[in-house]
């Protein structure tokens, strides 16, 4: 069965509805992610660690543990991997990251609008 006139255009006026909120939010996200970055590589400078890409640069989880080492002045308490030759070693670093954190019981919280 065909759509009405009246069902394409509701359907046109949500998709440009969706794609009017997704672009709104793109400069406050810059904002952040500058933010974020440049404060990050603030603390990182004392240990010669720079982030260029949070989400490339975070990813193996070692720039986030040096991170968390040089904010909290603690040591991680459980090894991590340095040599990254598989996927889960990297997995393993960023849990190893989130477990330090629940162990200092730092509460994380999150920046800006939350969408799946």
């Amino acid at each position: 069965m065909p759509f009405t006139k009246s069902e394409v255009s509701l359907a046109e006026h949500s998709v440009c509805a969706a794609e009017c909120n997704l672009t709104d939010d793109v400069p406050l996200k810059n904002i952040q992610k500058n933010t974020i970055t440049w404060w990050c590589n603030k603390h990182l400078k004392c240990v010669n660690r720079f982030i260029g890409d949070l989400q490339f640069d975070l990813n193996d989880g070692l720039t986030l543990i040096a991170l968390l080492e040089v904010l909290s002045h603690k040591k991680m308490f459980r090894k991590y991997h340095t040599r990254l030759t598989f996927r889960q070693m990297r997995l393993d670093n960023v849990s190893a990251a989130l477990e330090f954190l629940e162990q200092e019981n730092v509460k994380m919280m999150s920046i800006g609008k939350v969408t799946c």
